[in-house]
């Protein structure tokens, strides 16, 4: 397992929809060792802190294992950084990491924390309004990152699990849960006890279990 590119962007202006529109989806891979820190990695800068960025969502990482799937659905080239993340990885999917688990990348250790949720501003980046619904019915979101130890880190890295949490909810379980009609009451209680997601997540779920 190991990173395969590093990309950051930092915000601009973009017109969309009749409006100008900031945003920092637009990420390049970058050369050689940056830093990270409890925020975000050196040269990256979230636009709207409402939905981005914070201690739970510092990082986001995306798996290069879904890049030649989309390419060939969507029928163009896609660079790595295409989906706004910071990390492009190999070896972790969404079914093979689970939330709270701790990862090394270089002196860096991250916990996962959340799966992405689709905005209109993805469909900006591809140039498609269709690419949201797809994007989260495959499961194949990415995944964010808090920071529990800055450091540094470079392309190549080896990426270590250095523990796993005890829960077992992978990324793809909470993704699942929440787009399903229907979701495992079992896994819904789970969910909402693992402490790694954040609250407005375990809220979401403990009010699906109250419903039913």
């Amino acid at each position: 397992m190991r990173i395969l590119s590093i990309c950051v962007g930092l915000p601009q202006k973009v017109w969309s929809r009749g409006q100008t529109v900031l945003t920092s989806i637009y990420k390049s891979p970058v050369e050689g060792r940056v830093q990270v820190s409890r925020l975000n990695v050196e040269g990256d800068r979230q636009s709207d802190l409402s939905v981005h960025g914070g201690f739970d969502k510092a990082v986001y990482a995306y798996p290069s294992e879904h890049y030649p799937g989309w390419r060939q659905e969507l029928g163009m080239e896609i660079p790595w950084g295409m989906f706004g993340e910071n990390l492009t990885t190999e070896g972790l999917t969404e079914d093979t990491i689970h939330i709270g688990d701790r990862l090394r990348v270089g002196s860096v250790e991250f916990i996962v924390t959340q799966p992405r949720m689709p905005c209109f501003k993805l469909a900006l980046r591809f140039g498609r309004q269709d690419i949201g619904k797809p994007f989260l019915q495959s499961r194949r979101t990415g995944f964010y990152l808090s920071v529990a130890q800055e450091g540094e880190i470079g392309a190549g890295d080896e990426l270590e699990v250095l523990s796993r949490d005890e829960a077992g909810v992978t990324v793809s379980d909470i993704v699942g849960l929440y787009i399903t009609k229907s979701p495992d009451p079992d896994l819904l209680r789970q969910a909402s006890q693992v402490a790694a997601l954040p609250e407005t997540w375990r809220d979401h779920f403990r009010q699906q279990l109250e419903r039913r």
